[in-house]
């Protein structure tokens, strides 16, 4: 069993890999298509589009929050592809780890010049 560290350094190998094959530029969509498929290629289970459920006071509520990737059940990945990150976007994905009871979320932007700039580690501090 590979743990959220071994399985980060995966994720941001292939993200590096994809961004140097296509570049910046593509929809988020087809980030998330060729990472999965990478992802998938080296073994990783990985769900696409996974329903977050949102539960306020036992009630769950019909809100349609999606993780982008999650992988081995472990790691969250959320990808953009902006000219630049916003406050918002690290809130949402640590809102993400904290509704899943999870520890460790990617936050990728591809659409930088260097892919590095664009990684992001979200830690949920249980």
């Amino acid at each position: 069993m590979m743990n959220e560290n071994d399985i980060s350094f995966d994720i941001i190998g292939a993200s590096i890999e994809i961004h140097k094959t296509v570049g910046p530029g593509l929809l988020e969509s087809a980030y998330e298509s060729a990472l999965a498929y990478e992802l998938r290629e080296i073994g990783y289970d990985v769900k696409q589009q996974v329903p977050m459920p949102f539960i306020y006071k036992g009630i769950k509520q019909n809100v349609g929050y999606k993780i982008d990737l999650l992988i081995d059940n472990k790691v969250i990945i959320e990808l953009k592809s902006v000219e630049k990150l916003a406050p918002v976007h690290f809130a949402q994905t640590l809102t993400y780890l904290r509704l899943s009871n999870l520890k460790l979320a990617l936050l990728i932007n591809f659409n930088t010049k260097i892919l590095k700039c664009g990684v992001h580690r979200i830690v949920n501090n249980l």
